[in-house]
């Protein structure tokens, strides 16, 4: 797969990149309650950064704004996303990053897809500190506990959470992971949430961003390809969008050999195409659960009931197929 990629600790970075940037950015013990209303945070943000950048420190507070955005982490280190510039008491500063979201329709287009193939097998090299037990199974498992005990206040809600069998959907899950388990895909270090809004470019720069680092850990590659996979469909959830066996093999080939695609085997295409397809299926179990979680507690007005369905019936009409093309091959792996 290549070289591994370190990342070092928050302090480490901090420190090399106040030696990095003309602008000295130093440590701050300063604190900022990310609760607050923005009128009572923005002081507290101005006297932070006065702080940490001694160049702006004499600065008249109207050469300042501040403004809240939405987004989980962005930073990894590694290029592969935004630069951590250094920290504060709770938090940290990272750089802009200059480039725009892909849609859904991007990441099939086939120059992109190259690139976003190539990008991940750069980031499934990542050696991150700490356990390396993938967390695939843990997350189910923790996710099928929470959402199998809900109780919703709107009685139509209650009503059509009550049409979820737990008891097969436990079965499923069992059967599931002694067939994921099958295929010994390897363990890497994944996103696990490689949708389109967690993909950046600026054409101009010609590069390519990964963002959004909350679900990473170590997982299991087959995953990250298959949950990949799955956010073709976009936000709609249309499902026929799907990379098809000659899409998912031109992403495949510049994931195994970036430098010579062309040179990858049928075989090793093969055993990808498997394990990633496999593995799809654990996605939409994954974030059907989580749908059902989320409908419970996000405070996001969105159908998230209806998103539960929309993935666990993928997951029913895939499996069948799905199942058949794994034990297809492993049957003729054995008989190699």
């Amino acid at each position: 797969m290549g070289a591994e990629v370190k990342i070092w600790n928050p302090v480490e970075v901090a420190e090399q990149a106040s030696h990095d940037y003309d602008s000295q950015i130093h440590s701050s013990q300063l604190t900022i309650d990310p609760s607050l209303e923005l009128p009572k945070m923005t002081p507290l943000v101005l006297n932070m950064c006065k702080d940490m950048f001694k160049a702006w420190a004499d600065l008249n507070d109207s050469c300042f704004a501040v403004e809240k955005i939405s987004g989980g982490i962005t930073n990894l280190s590694a290029g592969f996303g935004a630069k951590w510039l250094g920290i504060f008491g709770n938090g940290m500063v990272q750089s802009f990053i200059n480039a725009q979201t892909l849609s859904p329709s991007d990441m099939r287009e086939p120059k992109l897809a190259a690139k976003i193939a190539k990008q991940l097998q750069r980031f499934h090299d990542v050696e991150i500190p700490g356990s390396k037990e993938p967390q695939l199974w843990n997350d189910v498992w923790k996710f099928f506990e929470k959402a199998s005990v809900l109780e919703f206040d709107d009685s139509e809600m209650q009503k059509t959470y009550e049409t979820i069998s737990f008891k097969e959907l436990h079965d499923e899950i069992v059967e599931l992971k002694g067939l994921c388990d099958l295929l010994k895909s390897p363990v890497i270090f994944a996103h696990n949430d490689l949708l389109s809004g967690n993909i950046m470019i600026n054409y101009e720069e010609d590069k390519l961003y990964f963002i959004d680092y909350e679900y990473a850990s170590y997982n299991y590659r087959g995953y990250d390809l298959g949950n990949h996979f799955a956010e073709y469909a976009g936000f709609d959830c249309d499902f026929d969008l799907y990379p098809n066996i000659n899409e998912q093999y031109h992403f495949f080939r510049h994931y195994l050999q970036p430098e010579r695609p062309h040179e990858v085997s049928e075989k090793d295409l093969e055993a990808l195409y498997v394990e990633a397809n496999t593995f799809s299926l654990a996605s939409h179990v994954f974030w059907a659960l989580w749908g059902l979680i989320q409908a419970k507690m996000s405070p996001i007005e969105f159908d998230y009931l209806g998103y539960f369905f929309l993935r666990y019936n993928e997951y029913k009409r895939q499996k069948e197929k799905n199942f058949l093309l794994a034990r297809t091959y492993l049957t003729g792996c054995k008989n190699e």
